[in-house]
């Protein structure tokens, strides 16, 4: 979480992990042991915070916590017939709510394009429970509803067909607006927890996430990066965006203001290094990035163009591992060290 500097539905409100972080315990390249913090060694602590976990092993950390009275969530729906909709909408209302999320359907193409489900959600407090859960108000027992058997054929059964009758069905089965709906914490937090090893629809190749950010007022790269997933038949019905708020000080952390895209694509999709190279290219001429934490197939190239403090975090690294102990095949490959 801290190495990642995770991010959540509500950035936009509260940041990311290492907002919430007061301290961290570190084991040093050399065996000594720190305590760092944003008023102690600022500068390490910051390039730990979404460093990937090549500044040192974190023992410890000391995190400040939201007080919730309940284990549900108040949720309002809404079903947007397209892209534009759905950025309006977010736009205009994700600050009223403390998480914001929209599924997107990027099968869908002409006016439907992007067309997408946004659910905002609040934690439910004590009074916004039927009298008769407020006994259990805070039990979490999150089940689990299927489980995907270990041997899915060949390719698996996510494809351009399965995404398209999975996401018809999924936009209609959604209300055209409601409010005030209960739902577990569990169930709009982790939805596809509710299938156990739900990866294994993709097949034994697996798949790739790709997660982006543009800017605001990069809306039509957005939209051109839409477009060419439909057009490609790649993508699957795992799609999300999310609209971030103001970034942190670190130099390697992800969010910044603006919109992030996260897409699951089958791993055997033809000609999928050709589709994510091009993608790449819109992302950051928008003056976009990738997230480190589900990059497989990014450059060197690409990380430094995206993270124009690459030389500052390297500068901290080089100060608490001179001798280059801590590695990992990521920072290999994108040549962070």
């Amino acid at each position: 979480a801290v190495a990642s500097d995770i991010h959540g539905k509500n950035h936009h409100v509260d940041g990311s992990f290492g907002n919430h972080v007061v301290s961290l315990r570190m084991l040093l390249s050399d065996g000594s042991v720190v305590d760092i913090g944003p008023d102690r060694d600022a500068d390490l602590f910051w390039a730990t915070v979404g460093g990937m976990g090549l500044t040192g092993i974190v023992l410890d950390v000391t995190l400040r916590l939201l007080p919730v009275e309940t284990s549900r969530i108040v949720v309002e729906t809404l079903r947007l017939p397209d892209l534009d909709a759905v950025l309006a909408a977010m736009s205009e209302g994700d600050h009223l709510h403390r998480y914001s999320v929209s599924w997107v359907d990027l099968v869908a193409t002409g006016k439907n394009l992007g067309r997408s489900v946004l659910t905002w959600g609040d934690h439910a407090t004590l009074a916004d429970l039927p009298a008769p859960d407020r006994r259990d108000a805070r039990s979490f027992a999150p089940n689990q509803l299927a489980v995907v058997p270990p041997l899915v054929p060949g390719p698996g059964f996510v494809n351009h067909l399965s995404a398209r009758v999975f996401n018809e069905l999924w936009y209609r089965k959604a209300p055209r607006h409601r409010s005030g709906e209960i739902q577990p914490i569990a169930g709009y937090f982790h939805p596809l927890d509710a299938v156990g090893s739900w990866n294994r629809l993709y097949g034994r190749a697996g798949f790739l996430q790709y997660q982006f950010l543009v800017p605001f007022g990069e809306e039509v790269t957005l939209r051109r990066v839409v477009e060419e997933l439909g057009r490609s038949g790649a993508s699957s019905p795992l799609v999300v965006l999310k609209r971030f708020g103001e970034a942190n000080a670190a130099p390697l952390s992800f969010p910044s203001p603006g919109w992030t895209l996260a897409v699951d694509i089958p791993a055997a999709a033809s000609g999928l290094s050709e589709l994510c190279r091009r993608l790449d290219r819109a992302v950051l001429d928008a003056g976009g990035r990738h997230y480190l934490a589900k990059d497989a197939h990014t450059t060197p190239d690409v990380i430094r163009e995206g993270y124009p403090r690459l030389e500052e975090w390297r500068a901290v690294r080089r100060r608490v591992d001179p001798d280059g102990i801590w590695q990992s095949d990521l920072a290999r490959r994108l040549d962070l060290l």
